[in-house]
């Protein structure tokens, strides 16, 4: 009898769990791992939550017809035409990434680094990753010369690639793919037959907005599905809620056909409540629009300056356009870190950071890297505050990085940097303030 594929647990929800244990344990803690967005929920959100409670009734698999009216229009402002026929909700975009390979079938092409699932779930399917190599400062977009050089080799093995999963914004590095890189691997796509399945969880957290990236959609509307949902632009991770566009034309009905069977047998719906408040954040009120840009700012003003004190460090870094991810590399100073702490690689820079600063961050190896590389990705998004009352303040601060918790939180970081580099490091951006 076959063994079943491993399963571990996801590597960010499995560090946030330890860090919390050690806070409860009263350890002094400072969590750079995880990927929850620590905000407040938006009252005018929750309101619709509420007012929905006794909505009780499975409703249709595909999603309410209110919700999937009210995605299509977000995606329309968004320079994709699309009807509400072709969208299809799930409880979260993590689910719905997990149905689509398996609607798709075949092997799954994945960037490397990439989101710790991707992987996991294609495993997970019974379906086989074929990992391909960013380029630099272009995350979350396999370098499409790369996917067409490791598609051939695989069909000439044997096996049956049929997908590429790609992410814009990136995760775990926080860059955005250029649209000249997203225009060739969508022209690869198409020579190839592959289906894309582009990630746009992060897609509201460009930080400059008349910068943002272009999905591939634009390039193959034919054969790219597109899924985003609430968890990032409005911090409701807890309330699991994400969409599905599909393509129009045979390859989107049959997946689309798929995928409805796939959700059918694994989550009947999404849960009706939370159905409810979703259409009414993704038709976009001025509350929402006015709440995403104030999480946009804070974003970026707290990740630039966490940033700077890895570059002030002797860390190489690609500008962070987006979410609230950096993914430093420590080469530079490879032979200090060996020769005072014996780190060699980026799980042994990830394990003295967090059990001997208490600084919790993950290793490149968690988004499919080799461990030898001295890289690991840092979420700033849990460092706004312990309460409501003071993610409230930072959402609203003209200046959130003088705030003292804030403060507090960006020194302790240049004291951990300073202490393992042996480089002086200082907030930058805390210079001259009161």
């Amino acid at each position: 009898m076959p063994h079943p594929a491993p399963v571990t647990m996801s590597p960010t929800l499995a560090a946030d769990e330890a860090l919390i244990r050690r806070r409860l344990a009263g350890e002094q803690v400072l969590s750079l791992a995880g990927g929850e967005i620590g905000l407040p929920v938006l009252p005018e959100l929750a309101e619709r939550l509420a007012l929905a409670a006794d909505h009780n009734a499975y409703g249709p698999v595909a999603g309410s017809p209110a919700l999937r009216a009210a995605a299509a229009g977000y995606w329309e402002r968004r320079g994709l035409a699309t009807t509400a026929d072709a969208v299809v909700a799930g409880p979260g975009s993590k689910p719905l990434l997990f149905a689509l390979m398996l609607a798709v079938g075949g092997d799954v092409v994945v960037p490397v680094p990439s989101w710790v699932s991707y992987a996991a779930q294609a495993r997970l399917g019974g379906l086989r990753p074929v990992p391909v190599a960013t380029r630099p400062g272009e995350g979350g977009v396999p370098d499409p010369g790369r996917v067409r050089e490791a598609v051939l080799l695989a069909r000439a093995a044997g096996h049956d690639p049929r997908c590429v999963v790609v992410t814009l914004p990136d995760n775990p590095t926080g860059t955005i793919a250029s649209p000249a890189t997203v225009e060739e691997l969508a022209e690869v796509a198409r020579e190839l037959d592959l289906v894309i399945v582009s990630d746009e969880i992060y897609c509201d957290l460009v930080h400059d907005g008349a910068r943002p990236g272009v999905s591939p959609a634009v390039f193959a509307p034919e054969r790219t599905v597109v899924t985003t949902g609430l968890t990032k632009s409005l911090a409701v991770g807890g309330w699991r809620l994400g969409v599905a566009r599909l393509p129009e034309g045979p390859l989107g009905e049959r997946v689309k056909e798929r995928l409805l069977g796939v959700a059918s047998q694994i989550w009947s719906s999404a849960a009706a409540p939370v159905q409810a408040a979703a259409a009414w954040a993704f038709a976009e009120p001025p509350e929402v629009v006015a709440h995403v840009a104030a999480c946009r700012r804070l974003h970026g003003t707290v990740a630039r300056a966490v940033g700077s004190l890895f570059t002030a460090a002797g860390a190489e870094l690609a500008p962070v356009r987006a979410t609230s991810y950096l993914y430093p590399d420590f080469e530079a100073v490879r032979h200090h870190l060996d020769r005072v702490h014996g780190i060699r690689d980026g799980d042994g820079l990830a394990l003295v950071l967090g059990e001997r600063y208490g600084v919790g961050v993950l290793p490149g190896s968690a988004f499919g890297e080799s461990p030898g590389p001295l890289r690991v990705r840092v979420a700033t998004s849990r460092l706004y505050g312990e309460s409501d009352a003071e993610r409230n303040r930072a959402l609203c601060a003209a200046d959130p990085l003088r705030l003292p918790w804030i403060r507090a939180s960006l020194e302790r970081v240049a004291e951990v940097l300073t202490d393992l580099t042996g480089v002086s490091v200082a907030p930058p951006a805390l210079r001259n303030r009161p």
